[in-house]
Order: structure tokens, then sequence, then C-alpha cells
């Protein structure tokens, strides 16, 4: 459904000294600087394949997302999506995906937000009857009964976010560029947001790419995910490999029944913390079972708990601890014109 082949974006960037002597020398010898955004990503994603896409800000991934949507031309590299070049932004390609981005909103302010839909289906051409079945579905789902009359300006964030989801996936696209859609939401509306993206996956089959900084999201979603930073890849593959590859060990949480000196639970792996009869110790993956057997029958435990280190950790530890691999140059300096 998606093919990307060493795609690129480049800016070229005026860097200008403060003050008003910088000003006056920017006017007589200009310079500039080459900053890649995305600098030779390639990836496939396959027919209603839900890919989480990862990266701390300024990695590249909304910029890949305008690109995939042909809202960015690439400075090289080839996009196929559906068949489409998405530069050419051609009327079946439009039809085809959506853009949700969660900081922008497509909603008319000061109209109810029904009116929007209602532009939506005159755009993409919407036959009646299929508009009316897929109002009623999102209806259902996302629980839209009564607030589609208020005006956009008086409806909640959640309220808002679930009315900007149903006006993007009104003409039902089968592919799904989602750039933080759950962002700033409460616990209970990034569920329900999930729920609903989990649903019109099922349902049509959709093919989806997802960028998130709620782990949540991606961990619920995605059993792919793809790490980029400074506009490199850094991983690809199962989010699973992703945590035993850059997390060889697991969690022990411990609650003990009598005290027990830290020397003894150091024993068992690394102790992670400590606040009186709870313990944390990270022990090996690869042993895990044998050293948890021990602990129960060595220490005076009262419960215990074996846990994957937080997604965010591992994630943190690659944008930490690997280097990409155009890092060195990922800002070549030019000479001023």
């Amino acid at each position: 459904m998606i093919y990307v082949r060493e795609l690129r974006k480049h800016y070229t960037v005026h860097e200008k000294e403060p003050g008003l002597v910088g000003s006056l020398r920017s006017f007589i010898r200009r310079r500039t600087k080459i900053v890649r955004a995305v600098d030779g990503v390639s990836f496939e994603i396959a027919p209603g394949e839900m890919l989480g896409f990862l990266g701390p800000n300024g990695a590249g991934k909304t910029t890949t997302l305008k690109m995939l949507s042909g809202l960015l031309h690439p400075t090289s590299g080839t996009v196929s999506v559906g068949g489409y070049t998405p530069k050419e932004r051609r009327t079946p390609f439009l039809k085809h995906i959506t853009l949700v981005m969660g900081q922008k909103q497509q909603l008319l302010w000061d109209l109810p937000a029904l009116d929007s839909f209602l532009v939506n289906q005159a755009i993409y051409e919407i036959p009646n009857d299929e508009y009316k079945r897929t109002m009623a579905e999102f209806s259902e789902i996302l629980e839209l009964e009564g607030i589609l009359k208020k005006q956009v300006r008086k409806l909640s964030l959640g309220e808002r976010m679930k009315c900007e989801l149903a006006a993007a996936l009104l003409h039902r696209p089968r592919v799904l560029f989602l750039d933080e859609p759950t962002i700033g939401l409460d616990v209970n509306m990034q569920v329900r947001i999930r729920e609903f993206i989990a649903e019109y996956n099922r349902r049509y089959e959709a093919t989806v790419i997802l960028t998130s900084h709620y782990m949540a999201d991606v961990t619920a979603l995605c059993q792919r995910i793809i790490v980029i930073d400074k506009g490199c890849i850094m991983f690809d593959g199962d989010l699973s490999a992703l945590i035993e590859s850059a997390a060889p060990g697991k969690v022990v949480r411990l609650e003990l029944s009598a005290p027990v000196p830290d020397e003894r639970l150091q024993e068992y792996g690394r102790l992670e913390s400590r606040d009186g009869l709870k313990a944390e110790i990270l022990v090996p993956r690869h042993n895990t079972s044998q050293l948890a057997a021990r602990l129960l029958a060595t220490l005076p435990v009262a419960d215990v708990t074996i846990e994957d280190p937080p997604i965010e950790e591992v994630i943190g530890q690659l944008f930490t601890g690997v280097r990409a691999p155009a890092e060195a140059g990922a800002e070549q300096q030019v000479a001023a014109r």
C-alpha cells in the first residue's frame, strides 16, 4: 500500500547573528545551512497494517507524513501510496487518504460540526445513502449524539477531536496518516479514540501510520514500529523485538513480608529502587524464570510482579545511546552567496 525508497527532504535555512550588526552583515554576507529533516528513509507498509511512527520532536515524523500525503514535495526519493504519486495530488489519490493532525483543526470554528461534515460530503462527492450510513456508524462508535449541532468553539477538546476524526474519515479513506491524534486528551478520551481507530481499521481494512508521544497509543494499536531520529530510521520491526533488543532485562517488583538487606537483593540483579519492604530489581531477561523461582524460595516475598521496562525508557535509550547514521552530516554549513 505504501512504498518509500531513499526519501529525503532538505531545507535551506538562513542564519543571522543577533542585533543590528548581525542584520547588516546578513545583507552583505548571507549565511545559510542545510537542515536534513528527512534523510534517506526507506520502508514498505502492507494493506491493512497499522504502523507506529516514533521519534523525538524534530525527528522528521510530521515531515514524512506531509510528503506521503502530498503536502510537501520531497527533495529526492520515490514515494507511492496506493499506486499514486502523492505530490501529484490527483483527485482519486485525495479520496484515498486522510491526514489528521492533533494540533490542527479542519472544523469551522463558529459553525456546528454537522455543517463541516456536509461540506466534506460535497467535497468528496459522497452519496447521501453512504453519508447517512457512515454518520450512523461513527455516531455509535464515537458517541457523537448531542454534540454535532453545537458550535465547534463550544465543544470540549475531546468532543472536538472526535468530530475531527469523523470529518476526516467520512469518505472512508483506505490510508490514514494520524499525527498525534490524542494529544492533550484525558486518559478516558485517549482510550475512546484508540478504540475507534482500531474499529475503523477492522471494518475497512485501512492502512494506518500513527505518530504519538503517548506510548499507550502505540502499544495498543501497533505491532510494528519505526523509530526515526534526525531524519534517519533507527529501528524498523516488531515492538516486542525492540523491547528484547534494547532492554535485555526485566523488572521484578517485590513486596516483602520482612526486612531484607540490600546486599541480599543485589545477589539476584541490579537493585533499581528500594522503599521499605518494596523493591525493584532489574534481572537478565534470559534467566528471569530461574531467578524469580529463587527469589520466591529464599526471600520472604508477599507479592511479586515481573514486567518489561516501560516502553518510554526503551525508546529513550535508542535516542540517547545510538547515533543516527547521518548524524554527523545532519547540518552542513554552506558557503555564503
